[in-house]
């Protein structure tokens, strides 16, 4: 009521409802961590097309895997990738120095925006025609601070085409708005001045000839920019303190799935043979999936299908050399064999890749068309964009694998290439797991992820009925909305699921301790894993 009623008449008074609406997560957001040829390491960032990888991680690269998982994630329906490049320690930036006044204490020095070879294709020129006003016969400005800075980039080797950038009006003065590295960290996406800044501008590189302006780029120094060595295990685990290698997705809000393509290829012979992931780098990574509630997809060795006639045995002996088992398996799923596709830029021809960022691609569609709780397999989950498997599973040997809890690609003719498994790795059939299948385990983090987040504002509020009411409500209004989209079990709302807070959940001893106890059941769908069909055949009438 309101705080005081000292006058006659009415008073208004708004009162809350009490609903505060749950919203589900997303679901299908991929993380993928691995060599890129540009880009920022050990910094996650959101991609929301292909382009957007090819515009802050460099494209498809011969030499990095990650480029074409990502690449094959968007073909298959993927909509949002959370990528983190890594690198090994000795990889080197890239610089361009710009000659100054008197001693080099006087260059201007820019540095690549990242680490890798990728910089040794920039260059930069600078004229000190600041004052655009005047007529290019006229003095350049006399002003020792200011001038134009332009960089440019050659996106391909070979290839006489570039990408400019233009900074005009720049200054070396630190107390000018245009001081050049405030520019250049809100407004370049290929250099940064990371050296200390001379006083004074450096020399020009345009000459002029009456109204003819001649420009000499200035390249970046040879060979400064580096790769760096092959990527290792600590590499791409990284450290949890810093956020380096796979923690700094702990600086990401939110991801749901988690591909780490092979450490790197090697394209002198064909197929390429490729260094996969190792069994620490997995196990590592699955301990952060379970933290973040996310699945991880695993993908075969290419060297396990390479005799065809060993690719089964292969497969059962590298599912076990990985070690990925115990309860923690529940949010893991292995594919097999590796598919062959088309490469770019090896004239086109066929060769062998891991499928994980296809298979990424393929849940996020069936998220999209059908729901979390659908399982990512079947004649619908085609695989875009592959010309053949690496090994051409039968139904024999289908069946060999999937109760050891290995997912199959299977080429169907007309059908095409298609998933047909969906199990965790705790979906062996010896395992007995609740959690065998994926779209029940991915149905079930998808709740955990949206009551964690949905349900904050209850902390510290007063524990008692009026509170558990308010839960029940919003709880209940939620998983309702599931329901009604044929996300569970039953016919009706109390065979599908149940929502429980009352002084039987929260007792008065778990009040005195500030313990408020929710308890959420549901009864998840299940794929139709063996569809068996009787049919006999009937005798006629027989008089009796």
């Amino acid at each position: 009521m309101p705080s005081a009623l000292t006058y006659p008449g009415v008073y208004i008074q708004e009162v809350p409802s009490g609903v505060r609406t749950i919203t589900g997560v997303a679901t299908s957001i991929t993380a993928f961590v691995g060599r890129a040829s540009a880009g920022s390491t050990d910094e996650p960032q959101m991609l929301t097309s292909y382009a957007d990888y090819e515009r802050r991680f460099g494209g498809v690269d011969l030499a990095c895997p990650m480029s074409y998982a990502v690449r094959d994630f968007y073909l298959n329906g993927g909509t949002m990738a959370l990528v983190v490049r890594v690198a090994h320690a000795d990889a080197r930036t890239a610089t361009i120095r710009l000659t100054g006044s008197g001693s080099p204490a006087a260059d201007l020095v820019l540095d690549a925006s990242s680490a890798g070879a990728w910089g040794n294709r920039l260059g930069a020129a600078v004229d000190h025609d600041t004052d655009r006003a005047l007529p290019r016969t006229s003095p350049p400005s006399t002003n020792e601070h200011r001038f134009n800075l332009a960089v440019r980039y050659r996106p391909r080797i070979g290839r006489d085409e570039f990408v400019v950038e233009n900074f005009g009006s720049v200054s070396t003065d630190p107390a000018d708005p245009r001081f050049l590295p405030r520019v250049l960290e809100r407004e370049s996406a290929y250099v940064r001045v990371v050296a200390a800044m001379p006083g004074l501008r450096p020399q020009s590189t345009v000459s002029l000839h009456g109204s003819t302006r001649t420009v000499t780029w200035v390249d970046a120094d040879a060979h400064s920019g580096s790769d760096g060595g092959p990527l290792q295990d600590k590499d791409v685990i990284g450290e949890q303190g810093p956020k380096t290698g796979l923690y700094a997705l702990n600086r990401a809000d939110l991801f749901n799935l988690l591909c780490i393509p092979p450490l790197s290829r090697d394209i002198g012979s064909l197929p390429s043979s490729y260094t996969p992931a190792s069994a620490a780098i997995y196990q590592a990574a699955l301990t952060l999936c379970v933290e973040r509630r996310a699945m991880l997809l695993v993908d075969p060795d290419p060297s396990w299908g390479a005799s065809i006639s060993s690719a089964i045995d292969n497969a059962i002996n590298g599912r076990n050399d990985l070690n990925l088992t115990g309860a923690d398996a529940r949010n893991a799923a292995l594919y097999f064999p590796c598919v062959r596709m088309v490469d770019p830029l090896r004239d086109s021809r066929v060769d062998t890749f891991v499928p994980s960022g296809i298979v990424a691609g393929v849940i996020a569609r069936t998220d999209v068309s059908r729901g979390v709780w659908k399982a990512p397999a079947g004649l619908d989950a085609a695989l875009n964009g592959v010309q053949d498997l690496q090994v051409n599973l039968n139904d024999l040997e289908n069946g060999e694998l999937n109760p050891l809890g290995i997912n199959c690609l299977r080429s169907f003719g007309v059908n095409g290439r298609i998933v047909w498994g969906a199990r965790t790795l705790r979906g062996a059939d010896a395992s007995a797991d609740e959690y065998k299948y994926l779209p029940v385990r991915r149905l079930a983090l998808f709740l955990e992820e949206s009551l964690y987040r949905g349900t904050q504002w209850v902390v510290f509020e007063p524990n008692d009925e009026p509170l558990w009411a308010q839960v029940r409500l919003n709880v209940g209004a939620f998983m309702q909305g599931l329901f009604r989209q044929g996300a569970f079990q039953g016919a009706t709302a109390r065979d599908a699921y149940f929502v429980k807070c009352d002084s039987q959940t929260t007792t008065q001893s778990d009040i005195n301790l500030g313990i408020l106890n929710v308890i959420v059941g549901f009864a998840p769908l299940k794929p139709a894993e063996f569809v068996v069909i009787r049919i006999q055949q009937m005798a006629g009438q027989i008089p009796t």
